[in-house]
């Protein structure tokens, strides 16, 4: 997994992979700030951790092969981004293409970027529904093949801290319904279309 924040999600996946029939187990985090929550909570739950500053780097191709070099320590079937707050470019996407996850809160293709922006966003627009996208990440921002969504109701008086919360509680059980599915029952890509378990076409 890959962490910037507090790691709230990585600490719902933990949580789940205790389970032996979930099917799936963090096996690394790696995170690009050294005092990222989320490193903290993997430490205590025994899981390997790695930092990969970008003010170590030259440039951001060079930290983006660092962050995949990190990454393929752990030798993941899946990767999965839980609220990390950097764009990955092609020599991450060469490495882990077609098997990178990342969450976003509004309900994708409306509303891409930054988090807060997107739940801002729908709120000015007056959306009655918004939500949470998992989706295969590609060189776009927030444009890759979607994997899942889930709505999340707007009410009245929402500001956007509160709605942001409610969206994440939905994120977070989402992630974990997926990522022990994909890891159960595997997924391939047709086109645009994500497809989780059943025969190859």
């Amino acid at each position: 997994m890959l962490v910037s924040g507090g790691g709230t999600n990585l600490g719902a996946l933990l949580a789940a992979h205790d389970d032996p029939a979930y099917g799936a187990r963090v096996v690394g985090v790696v995170s690009s700030r050294g005092d990222a929550g989320g490193l903290e909570r993997a430490r205590a739950a025994g899981v390997p951790t790695a930092v990969v500053d970008p003010a170590d780097f030259p440039d951001r191709t060079a930290w983006d092969e660092a962050v995949g070099r990190a990454v393929e320590v752990f030798d993941p079937q899946l990767v999965v981004l839980a609220g990390f707050m950097r764009l990955l470019g092609e020599p991450f996407l060469r490495r882990f293409g077609g098997r990178t996850l990342n969450t976003h809160p509004a309900l994708l293709p409306s509303f891409p970027g930054l988090g807060g922006a997107a739940v801002r966003g729908a709120l000015e627009h007056g959306v009655k529904l918004t939500g949470s996208t998992l989706h295969l990440i590609d060189e776009g921002t927030d444009t890759g093949p979607i994997v899942a969504q889930v709505a999340v109701p707007v009410e009245p008086g929402d500001t956007p801290e509160v709605l942001l919360e409610r969206i994440k509680v939905a994120e977070r059980a989402q992630l974990v319904e997926w990522v022990g599915r994909i890891a159960r029952e595997g997924m391939r890509v047709e086109g645009r279309t994500v497809v989780v378990g059943g025969p190859a076409a």
